[in-house]
């Protein structure tokens, strides 16, 4: 899995400066944060709805879909940020020894 998230942070670097009429990730990195934080919210809806209706349909197809679009436009945000789908997955790890409660507790406060 982790192969995979690298290979998608080479492309999304990769895509970051390019022509926007190049790739859908160059054109979103042209549009700008907010267009990318706007697709972001939009499939985390999808996401929602998606899961809602599998859990009535009992066919996790269409959630699996959606929260792949999201993942990914997730890290196109961080990619916007400088960041690298990496730094979620070491931060996941930090966390997997760690009950929830635990790891909520130890947040700074802002």
């Amino acid at each position: 899995m982790s192969d995979i998230l690298k290979e998608l942070g080479d492309i999304l670097e990769a895509r970051k400066n390019a022509a926007p009429d190049s790739s859908y990730v160059a054109s979103l990195h042209h549009k700008g944060l907010n267009k990318i934080l706007e697709k972001v919210g939009e499939e985390a809806t999808e996401t929602i709805l998606a899961a809602k209706d599998a859990q009535i349909s009992g066919d996790n197809k269409d959630v699996i879909y959606e929260t792949a679009d999201l993942w990914f436009h997730s890290l196109v945000a961080l990619s916007a940020l400088g960041e690298r789908p990496e730094v979620v997955v070491n931060e996941l790890a930090r966390r997997f020894n760690m009950s929830g409660l635990e790891e909520k507790a130890s947040r700074t406060k802002k």
